[in-house]
């Protein structure tokens, strides 16, 4: 796909506007016509990723079919990182990224990219301890979970993601005492709410990805760190 010069120019415009924050907008096609949206970065952190606000996008598709994504990297290449391919991969759309500085562009559209489950790079709400359950489950189970929005901490914010949730996506409690390969640990991280998912690996192994840190396999030791933020422990009905 290629972008017209009208609407490399108005992403542009856009991403020297919002630098040193990132960009986004979308690009739809109304009466026959591709046009740029402008929408709102929610991230809090918008210098280093983006958010894109959900009201943005409906507003955008309801004026015609979305065809591409567009958004800026002011502090780094126009390369697209891990976090952006993994969500093209997930909204199956073909990204555009800009520096508003080098004036440089990017590409990546959706092609079966897949992140390994050790070493991944941090960004909440794409690449973070419940994609990585995510993908797990699917990888080694065969299991299918579903994708919930995660607005950046919200878990301070009134939300109770895991709690809510869990039992819809066919998850039940055990004891931590019966706990087995693949149940899910839930903890709290600083949180009054469960807001971290580790997966257990099997002799006191947990596979899972610590805000700000790069996915690991870590050592779940009896009376440590992890056991004493440990809320429940999930198993799939499945299993």
């Amino acid at each position: 796909m290629k972008l017209s010069e009208e609407i490399k120019d108005q992403a542009l415009t856009h991403a020297k506007e919002e630098s040193p924050r990132e960009s986004v907008g979308l690009v739809n096609i109304v009466r026959g016509r591709e046009k740029y949206y402008r929408c709102k970065n929610q991230a809090e952190e918008p210098e280093l990723h983006f958010s894109l606000d959900p009201s943005d996008y409906l507003k955008c598709e309801k004026q015609g079919e979305i065809i591409a994504v567009i958004h800026s990297h002011p502090t780094t290449n126009q390369d697209p990182s891990e976090a952006d391919k993994v969500a093209c991969e997930r909204n199956n759309l073909p990204w555009f990224i800009v520096n508003p500085n080098t004036e440089k562009w990017g590409y990546y559209e959706p092609s079966g990219f897949r992140l390994p489950y050790v070493g991944r790079q941090w960004a909440h709400g794409i690449v973070d301890c419940y994609t990585l359950w995510k993908d797990w489950y699917k990888g080694e189970l065969g299991i299918e979970m579903s994708e919930y929005n995660r607005q950046d901490d919200w878990w301070h914010k009134g939300e109770n993601l895991y709690l809510d949730n869990f039992k819809k996506e066919g998850m039940r409690e055990v004891k931590l005492e019966d706990i087995q390969y693949g149940d899910i640990l839930l903890m709290n991280i600083e949180s009054p709410v469960p807001n971290h998912a580790a997966i257990y690996l099997g002799e006191n192994i947990i596979l899972h990805h610590v805000t700000n840190r790069l996915s690991s396999r870590d050592v779940y030791k009896w009376g440590g760190y992890y056991h004493k933020m440990t809320a429940k422990v999930l198993r799939h009905e499945s299993r």
